[in-house]
C-alpha cells in the first residue's frame, strides 16, 4: 500500500476509531500529505523509508520556511501518530517518529473582554434583537449562551432542540473526542434562548419544519460555525483591544470572569471540557495579569 493511500486510511481511522474532530483530521491529513510529498522528493516512497532523519529534515525545512512553532508542533504530532499507527498495523517495521520532537508552541494569553465591555456588547446585541428581526433575536441567544456556558463554536452549532433543559438551566454538549458534558447557563441566557425559540426559530425554519437543529440559519438549516464566527467577529471589531476576534474570545472571557469571581479551578475545567487542568490554568495567568495591570494603574507605589 503506497503512502498517500495509507494517509487516507490513517485519517479515516482517526475520525472513526479515535473520534478526532473534522478540523483535526483535516489538519493531520494536510500535514501528512506534505510529509509524503517531501519524502517523494527525497526518494522515499515506502513506510519504512520514513526514518527519523528524514522526519527531522522535514520539520527543519518547515521551520526555515517560517512556519509557526504551533504548526511545527502539530506536524510532529501528526507524524508521531502516523508512524505509531504504521507499526501497529504492520505497515512499518519500526515506529521511526517515537523520538521526534518539535519546538514547544508559544503560549500567548488569550484576548479577554472586561465586564464593562462584555456588558456593552450584550446591550448592543439586545438592542438589535428588540427590532424582532429573527436573525437578530437568534444572534442574541447565541452570544448569551456562548458567554454563559463558555461553549466552543462547534459545540454551539451542534446543539439540538432537546439538548436544552429549561427547568434545570443546563445544556448538554458534545465536546472534543465525542465527550458529552452538561453545562449550566443563567437567567439572561435562558430569556434569550426562550425568546429565540418562541419568536425567531419558527420564522427561520418555517411552519412544520422538523429539523432538530437548535440554531438555524436564514434558510432553516443548521447554522454553520463560519456564520457564528463572522457574526461574533463583527461584534468584537467594535470593541477596543487587539487579539482574537472569534467565538473563542467569549469562551476565554467567560472562563476568566468565572475565576475572577472565585469559581473553583476544577469546576471551570469541567465546565470547559478540558482534558488537562493545565489548559484551564492558562486563565489563572490571565486573571493574574489583569490584577497586575490594575495594580500598576491604581496603586500609588506601583
Amino acid at each position: 500500500m503506497n503512502l498517500p493511500l495509507l494517509v487516507d486510511t490513517f485519517a479515516a481511522y482517526l475520525a472513526a476509531d479515535r473520534g478526532f474532530s473534522v478540523h483535526t483530521v483535516r489538519s493531520y491529513r494536510s500535514d501528512l500529505a506534505n510529509l509524503v510529498e517531501f519524502a517523494a522528493e527525497h526518494g522515499a516512497s515506502e513506510p519504512d523509508d520514513l526514518d527519523l532523519e528524514l522526519l527531522r529534515d522535514w520539520l527543519w525545512h518547515a521551520s526555515t520556511a517560517g512556519l509557526a512553532k504551533s504548526t511545527l508542533a502539530r506536524r510532529a504530532a501528526a507524524a508521531r501518530g502516523f508512524s505509531g499507527w504504521l507499526e501497529k498495523t504492520n505497515h512499518a517495521s519500526t515506529d521511526a517518529a517515537a523520538r521526534l520532537k518539535a519546538p514547544k508552541a508559544e503560549r500567548h494569553l488569550p484576548r479577554v473582554l472586561n465586564r464593562d465591555q462584555m456588558s456593552e456588547m450584550l446591550q448592543s446585541v439586545a438592542a438589535r434583537a428588540s427590532s424582532a428581526d429573527p436573525v437578530a433575536v437568534r444572534d442574541l441567544a447565541i452570544v448569551e449562551l456562548l458567554y454563559a456556558s463558555a461553549l466552543r463554536v462547534s459545540e454551539l452549532t451542534g446543539l439540538s432542540v432537546n439538548d436544552i433543559d429549561h427547568s434545570r438551566l443546563t445544556v448538554r454538549v458534545l465536546g472534543k473526542g465525542s465527550k458529552e458534558r452538561v453545562v449550566p447557563f443563567g437567567i439572561p441566557a435562558h430569556r434569550a434562548i426562550s425568546d429565540y425559540l418562541e419568536r425567531a426559530r419558527p420564522q427561520l425554519t418555517g411552519e412544520g419544519a422538523g429539523d432538530a437543529a437548535f440554531f438555524v440559519g436564514a434558510r432553516g438549516k443548521r447554522l454553520s460555525p463560519r456564520t457564528v464566527y463572522e457574526m461574533v467577529a463583527h461584534l468584537l471589531a467594535e470593541v477596543p483591544g487587539s487579539g482574537g476576534s472569534g467565538p473563542h474570545t467569549l469562551r476565554h472571557t467567560a472562563a476568566t470572569h468565572l475565576l475572577d469571581g472565585g469559581a473553583d479551578l476544577r469546576a471551570v475545567q469541567e465546565m470547559l471540557g478540558h482534558a488537562s487542568l493545565g489548559t484551564t490554568q492558562l486563565y489563572t495567568h490571565v486573571s493574574t495579569e489583569r490584577l497586575r495591570e490594575s495594580y500598576r494603574t491604581a496603586h500609588p507605589r506601583a
